[in-house]
């Protein structure tokens, strides 16, 4: 089948006016009910497919009030994480009236191991978007897990059914891909609420070519067109791109798509950018993995942060910390990558945001690129920790000008725990191998106003590319630690997230600059 995009019935200034009409309209709606609503609103949570391995969650929200039933869902694919990482952070959205139930790691296995299928499945039986009742066949799904879902969509009566996935390349640009479209099955409710999903995500992205469009029918088999010709729901799938674009941007997207239905359907007044629950029972680690990062790091975070007990993690991205969503978070990471990109890519008002953030109470864990970021002497750098870096540049005989920071490719370094960073990250004595690829070279800066800081950790060998860069390295901080306003700030200048035997001492490292001193990890 060939998905066509269809052309705007209305003009791009009547779709913004008819949003902002909408917009109005929700914060006059709001006003009168929501505060009723909320008191009213009801969480549940269940398991689907249970007491078989594909067992999954859902969670409900129910206003107490009549309103419009959306079911939403995400990682029906496994090597789709943007849905499902979007579909957790929606579940937390305070609902004004209706039920919004969902379900976020449909293909729990398949996320786990980043594959599209359903690992073990035949053939036929592999692709879960595929199992839903066809237009031709019987009204039955097929498989252990699709008939579970369907059996518990069905149940739902579902006004809407919004399916979350993203595709591999841009649609405008490879038509081989749907990514970045909304694929909707036909109806009068869908005209007019597309448009409104498309401005609201269109509206952040510069190049006309990356733009979300839209296009329909859903494929044959798929939830979505299963749910409109069985069911009589609105249902459309909302596709991003993963291509070069970091999964915070991704998952923001399709929140921005869901804002604006819930919107129009008067079932929210909220911000888009709620990430983690407003009563929290888990320590919250928001990632930053957009403009300045590298991807290794983030996928060593990963793993590491799914050992530690109790806790939520969300990735964020630049705009995200200029639209303050760090406020309930704990603590945040700033991974390897660029120093100076990162800073560029938050801009005056990301970083200071992250600033205040760690001024109010909250924990900075910077690893090289961080730790740069986190520095007092880069005009970008946030001053957030009482270092310099050494990173002159200096005109050498015969090679001309080089930046000292630079001391070649990756490689394995010495380091070694002082006493206090013993009592803070983990009894490791002795001599500990490190991975260490150009971070900072750290000394005091003596800046007036931060706390000096304490050193946890010392290089105990070096790596140069240049003479001078010779004996600039050994015996100076690898890891240090100082209090910002009411906040704990770590910088790492190696990488000890690429070094299994070291997990446990980054895992202590998050839970004191979190203020989750408690519980240590051997």
């Amino acid at each position: 089948m060939t998905l066509q995009a269809s052309s705007a019935t209305d003009s791009r200034s009547l779709i913004v006016n008819h949003f902002e009409m909408k917009q109005s309209l929700v914060f006059l709606f709001s006003i009168g009910v929501s505060i009723a609503a909320l008191c009213a609103e009801k969480s549940s949570n269940g398991i689907l497919a249970k007491g078989t391995k594909w067992e999954t969650p859902f969670h409900q929200r129910d206003s107490g009030q009549p309103g419009p039933v959306v079911v939403l869902t995400g990682g029906l694919h496994g090597n789709e994480p943007a849905g499902a990482a979007a579909a957790e952070q929606i579940r937390h959205w305070p609902i004004t009236r209706g039920r919004l139930i969902v379900i976020p790691r449909a293909n729990l296995l398949g996320l786990r191991d980043g594959t599209r299928f359903l690992p073990g499945e035949p053939l036929q039986l592999r692709d879960l978007n595929r199992q839903f009742p066809k237009t031709k066949n019987a009204p039955d799904a097929r498989g252990v897990l699709a008939t579970a879902l369907w059996r518990f969509v069905g149940e739902q009566k579902p006004d809407w059914v919004i399916d979350l996935h993203e595709g591999f390349d841009f649609n405008q640009l490879n038509l081989k891909s749907v990514g970045s479209t909304i694929i909707d099955a036909k109806g009068r409710a869908a005209d007019i609420v597309v448009p409104l999903m498309l401005h609201a995500v269109n509206t952040e992205i510069t190049d006309p070519k990356k733009k979300l469009i839209r296009l329909r029918y859903p494929v044959d088999g798929s939830l979505a067109r299963a749910a409109h010709e069985r069911l009589g729901a609105s249902a459309m799938i909302l596709e991003t791109t993963s291509k070069s674009q970091p999964l915070s941007l991704r998952a923001r997207q399709h929140r921005l798509m869901v804002d604006a239905l819930l919107k129009h359907l008067q079932m929210t007044a909220g911000s888009p950018h709620v990430l983690v629950p407003e009563k929290k029972d888990s320590l919250c680690v928001a990632v930053y993995d957009a403009g300045g990062v590298g991807s290794n790091g983030l996928r060593n975070l990963d793993q590491i942060l799914r050992g530690m007990k109790h806790v939520l993690v969300r990735r964020v991205g630049a705009r995200d910390i200029r639209d303050g969503v760090l406020s309930r978070f704990d603590i945040t990471i700033f991974p390897g990558g660029s120093g100076s990109k990162q800073a560029s890519a938050l801009e005056s008002n990301g970083r200071a945001a992250v600033q205040q953030f760690v001024k109010r109470g909250g924990g900075y864990l910077g690893i090289c690129a961080g730790s740069y970021l986190a520095a007092a002497n880069y005009e970008w750098s946030l001053g957030i920790s009482n270092h310099r870096t050494f990173c002159k540049t200096i005109d050498l005989p015969q090679l001309g000008r080089k930046s000292m920071w630079y001391r070649g490719s990756s490689t394995t370094v010495k380091m070694e725990l002082t006493e206090t960073g013993r009592e803070i990250l983990g009894n490791k004595k002795g001599i500990l191998d490190v991975r260490y690829h150009n971070g900072p070279i750290m000394s005091p800066m003596s800046i007036e106003g931060v706390s000096d800081f304490l050193t946890l950790a010392n290089f105990r060998s070096e790596v140069s590319m240049y003479e001078r860069q010779k004996g600039t390295m050994i015996n100076t901080p690898a890891i240090i630690a100082c209090e910002f306003g009411g906040g704990r700030v770590m910088c790492i200048s190696p990488h000890p997230e690429s070094t299994k035997a070291l997990h446990t001492l980054l895992q202590n490292a998050i839970r004191w600059t979190a203020r989750m001193d408690g519980e240590r990890y051997k």
